[in-house]
């Protein structure tokens, strides 16, 4: 289980709910000359039991992570349900409650049900949104990631190859998300051990962001250390180790010399002048 994820999904499922809950509130009015009873009987019912999944979700803090997701996934159902029965099964908006259902069965290695979710969500945003929406860029990213966590790695690599496309057409081949894109597919190759194919994606990525970003912002230091990773693993210290000097260098000034990342820097450093401390690789 992923426990780091736990942060990131608890900050989407309370905007889910924040927003189902202004949508039956808006939608719970009475509107003159278009009264149902019954209606608006049945949104204010769905609007207490909103209110009531926002006052189990704070209650979560108070649980260690694995008693988080025990308890989140029946309030990411319930907000599921209720999404799709105020929005309709196939509006936009369907899916985050979809990711964020997609995302804890996938955090937990549920791989089963968390891939149905994420091909739903994927198919309402090609058909709503458009095949070549940035969106559906995301989506594809969701389902790469998780066959990427089985080691399906022939089913990632086309949905990778096809968010970076999209995302070079839709937001231009300069944008710091075609990064993260060329960054996914060097990844994805670095994992197979084919690296003639993976340097020239970090290098173009990291081109991108110090030009998007700036030379001295903490996604170049990020940049840098996959391109000093990957000369690292090829015996290339030479190479390896300027680069983890200048992301050391960004991050201290960025972020702090106490901050996390500064000490995986550091690890980093070390490990490529051959000292024995453990490497840690932040991407």
């Amino acid at each position: 289980m992923r426990a780091s994820s736990w942060g990131r999904g608890w900050v989407a499922w309370t905007a889910t709910l924040v927003g189902v809950t202004g949508l039956l509130v808006v939608l719970s009015m009475p509107v003159a000359g278009q009264r149902n009873p019954s209606q608006q009987l049945a949104q204010s019912s769905d609007l207490d039991e909103v209110e009531r999944l926002i006052q189990q979700v704070d209650q979560l803090d108070k649980l260690d992570n694995e008693g988080k997701y025990n308890a989140v996934i029946p309030l990411a159902e319930r907000i599921l349900a209720i999404s799709e029965k105020v929005l309709g099964p196939e509006h936009p908006d369907v899916v985050a409650s979809l990711n964020n259902l997609a995302n804890l069965y996938d955090s937990q290695g549920n791989y089963l049900k968390a891939e149905p979710l994420y091909q739903r969500a994927l198919a309402i945003r090609e058909k709503a949104l458009g095949p070549e929406h940035p969106d559906v860029a995301s989506s594809l990213n969701n389902l790469a990631l998780l066959y990427n966590n089985q080691g399906n790695y022939p089913k990632v690599e086309p949905l990778y190859q096809r968010a970076l496309a999209i995302r070079e057409k839709a937001l231009g081949p300069e944008h710091p998300d075609v990064a993260a894109s060329l960054n996914n597919l060097a990844l994805l190759y670095n994992n197979q051990g084919n690296y003639p194919k993976v340097e020239p994606l970090y290098q173009r990525a990291l081109a991108i962001r110090e030009k998007a970003l700036g030379p001295e912002h903490p996604d170049v230091a990020s940049s840098l250390n996959n391109l000093a990773s990957l000369y690292q693993v090829q015996g290339n210290y030479l190479k390896a180790e300027p680069l983890y000097q200048r992301a050391l260098a960004i991050r201290e000034k960025a972020l702090g010399p106490e901050h996390p990342d500064v000490a995986a820097s550091l690890s980093n450093l070390a490990a490529s002048k051959n000292l024995p401390h453990p490497r840690t690789q932040t991407t």
